[in-house]
């Protein structure tokens, strides 16, 4: 079954939306998007929260994100979620596509 993962990176003085930025510049983002399995990977910017990046992160199926979750990327994006000392809600959504 796919599911899509919303995660809303929370920080302060523009910290989100550089970590987001530090994403795309570094190359991790289109990695995700190439792993087996990944739907959809995109990162968006609500109008009224500046201090906060949505992103949206869909896979085929649980098999597919635990296979995410434990490549060695991980570990960098972790790194950066520390660097720019992030807080994170998260949501799944199960569904028939993602």
């Amino acid at each position: 079954m796919a599911l899509t993962v919303n995660i809303y990176y929370t920080g302060t003085g523009g910290n989100a939306r550089k970590f987001a930025e530090e994403m795309r510049a570094s190359g991790l983002v289109d990695r995700v998007r190439a792993e087996r399995g990944n739907l959809r990977y995109e990162y968006f910017l609500p109008m009224d929260d500046e201090e906060t990046v949505l992103l949206i992160d869909a896979w085929e199926d649980e098999a597919a994100l635990g296979l995410h979750h434990k490549s060695p990327m991980m570990a960098e994006i972790a790194a950066l979620r520390e660097k720019y000392r992030l807080k994170m809600r998260v949501q799944k959504f199960y569904g028939e596509q993602a």
